[in-house]
């Protein structure tokens, strides 16, 4: 299994694709010129990648993550799309049912709507792997992703011990969560839950507050949680970055002393959440590995295209960044943007 974790090599057509997401517009084709990189993996393979988003720095991870893929194997070419924002449901159904009728010859699909997709791709014969994730559909050979209920909670754990450390004695947990009715969103809020108790919190489910994964519906949410609850709340945990640093802020804007330590918890550890740890801004997040996702989704489809049978689940790990260890995850994060600058 390569991994390139700085990717150095990546090409001009890499720094097009990453100047279009950060528009937040459709990712445009890279391409090499098969005269230099890295090992043959396949014989002209064609591979359609298409992520919940390219305006925002997570996908932007796994954008680079599948684009030096195609670095290391210049036989490989990989086109890279997503949807305008997470919420932009039927701009990624008609992209993926376009594609689905090209000449690709394997797709990677992120879902925003993984029931809706899995009817899409109903009787695809070309190889298909979701990333970030499932799509439940016998088409679909393999999805690579965090395990997001093991990850939430092992976020969830660390977040008990850090209000314990805080001096909270109730401890208390309200989530922002993201879209409800996502799967990923549901097994990150089962995970939490689990590990926040299994640790000797509270998870109030029958509180928790659904933002969209939208970081101004997370300050809505979070002053409505500081208006129910007063006394303070020992623990947010958030769906993603965006919203638990956005939440964070609402309680420090509010001047609500009894929110001075709430343990304000977040996923996906991109660059801005690192920077907020550093700062004290946010106490902790979860971390994805988005670029290995991007990486090793496209390996994957290769794989199948070469006739490898590949695993149903390909675990792309996670980790809980903190104030002891942003830096160094910031420093790694940097690295893969640079490559593409």
């Amino acid at each position: 299994m390569k991994k390139r974790l700085l990717a150095m090599l990546l090409t001009g057509a890499l720094c097009a694709s990453m100047a279009a997401c950060s528009s937040g517009g459709e990712a445009s084709t890279g391409e090499t010129d098969g005269e230099t990189g890295g090992e043959s993996s396949g014989s002209g393979y064609s591979i359609d990648v298409i992520l919940k988003t390219t305006a925002s720095e997570y996908w932007q991870y796994v954008q680079a993550g599948a684009l030096a893929y195609m670095q290391d194997n210049p036989d490989v070419t990989v086109t890279v799309k997503g949807a305008p924002s997470e919420t932009s449901y039927q701009d990624q159904l008609n992209m993926i049912q376009t594609d689905l009728a090209d000449d690709y010859d394997g797709y990677v699909i992120a879902p925003l709507q993984a029931d809706m997709v899995a009817n899409l791709v109903s009787g695809v014969e070309k190889p298909i792997v979701a990333v970030d994730t499932k799509i439940e559909a016998p088409e679909v050979l393999s999805f690579v992703g965090t395990g997001n209920e093991s990850a939430g909670a092992l976020g969830g754990a660390a977040a008990v011990e850090a209000a314990k450390a805080a001096g909270w004695t109730d401890i208390k947990a309200i989530e922002i969560a993201g879209v409800q009715g996502d799967t990923t969103n549901t097994d990150r809020m089962n995970g939490y839950m689990k590990g926040i108790e299994e640790a000797g919190g509270d998870f109030l489910e029958d509180e928790v507050q659904y933002a969209d994964a939208v970081a101004t519906k997370a300050v809505d949410a979070m002053n409505g949680i500081m208006s129910r609850h007063p006394e303070g709340i020992a623990i947010i945990c958030a769906n993603n970055d965006d919203m638990a640093i956005a939440a964070a802020k609402a309680a420090a804007d509010s001047g609500n002393e009894a929110y001075a330590n709430t343990i304000f918890l977040g996923f996906d550890g991109i660059q801005s959440a690192c920077d907020a740890i550093l700062e004290g801004r946010l106490t902790m997040s979860v971390a994805q590995q988005g670029y290995e996702m991007g990486y090793m989704s496209v390996e994957a489809v290769v794989n199948a295209l070469n006739g490898e049978t590949i695993e149903e689940f390909i675990d792309s790990g996670a980790d809980v960044v903190t104030a002891e260890n942003a830096q160094e995850r910031k420093d790694t994060l940097q690295g893969y943007l640079d490559a593409v600058a």
